[in-house]
């Protein structure tokens, strides 16, 4: 089955591309982009259009790779034997599967997302080669195998704020989701509010598309912000007229807090705004 999208995930062609090779070659896909690009959303669209259940692994800067293989719980054993507990004679009870173990025993082929692997420690990436590799890893503590029943569909994300290693590159299928254009903009727009008026579309995008080209804002407002953004208008009926006479001394939008998500660019379009009123005197 290839992947083209949903109906309520507008793929681009090159998107589409990069899932179906990923599959094909059975590598991980390594995705990259603007945060509120629709990385981790991905992963959800293509286990839904896939008919595949979806195991999420997010990632924090305390996650150890090893707990995505196993952990085990040393201290309640420790404390079962004290109490003079029976299920202290079989370490198995103590061992509690990760999200990579879990994939594994699947009896059917799964999804399994790993979400902003750059957020770990560096090392992060180099402890899971062998494993992402050969689909099998060995616990210690029982002396078992584990191997993969079916090679999960692997969909690993990054927000580039750490580079990876190359080793671990090597292994991934990798592509850049790169910002929508506003025709794709307007595409996933309507997946959402299939009903909302177009003239409001058209003077929102037009509005948004300016503020994420104003050079120095800390961070652009992405499409999952948009789409919030035009949830608040619609839900205060704000007019399109407000935008279509929207006036270049006022350069901040209404419902602002949509979009920018920082004082630094409130107050860099406050001072666009003021520049823009003194020289029209």
């Amino acid at each position: 089955m290839k992947f083209t999208g949903t109906e309520s995930y507008v793929a681009t062609e090159d998107l589409s591309m990069a899932v179906n090779a990923a599959v094909t070659l059975q590598r991980p896909l390594l995705i990259k982009g603007e945060p509120g690009t629709g990385k981790t959303l991905l992963a959800e669209q293509v286990a839904s259009a896939m008919g595949k259940k979806l195991i999420q692994w997010h990632i924090k800067s305390t996650t150890k790779a090893q707990q995505g293989l196993y952990e085990y719980d040393a201290v309640s054993r420790l404390r079962d034997s004290q109490l003079g507990d029976d299920k202290v004679h079989d370490i198995a009870n103590y061992i509690k599967r990760g999200k990579l173990w879990e994939a594994f025993a699947a009896d059917e082929q799964v999804v399994l997302l790993i979400d902003e692997i750059d957020k770990a420690d560096i090392e992060f990436p180099n402890d899971l080669l062998v494993e992402l590799d050969r689909m099998e890893f060995f616990v210690y503590e029982t002396g078992e195998t584990i191997r993969a029943k079916h090679r999960p569909i692997i969909i690993i994300t990054s927000n580039n704020e750490k580079e990876l290693p190359d080793a671990f590159l090597r292994r991934c299928f990798f592509h850049f989701i790169n910002f929508p254009d506003r025709a794709t903009m307007q595409e996933i727009v309507d997946v959402h509010y299939p009903n909302i008026a177009k003239e409001l579309v058209q003077e929102a995008l037009e509005v948004f598309f300016e503020v994420r080209q104003i050079p120095g804002l800390k961070k652009k407002p992405s499409t999952s912000e948009l789409i919030d953004w035009l949830k608040l208008l619609m839900a205060d009926e704000i007019p399109d007229e407000i935008f279509k006479n929207r006036d270049a001394s006022k350069a901040i939008p209404p419902l602002y807090g949509a979009l920018l998500k920082n004082e630094q660019d409130v107050q860099l379009l406050e001072r666009l705004a003021f520049m823009h009123r003194r020289e029209s005197r």
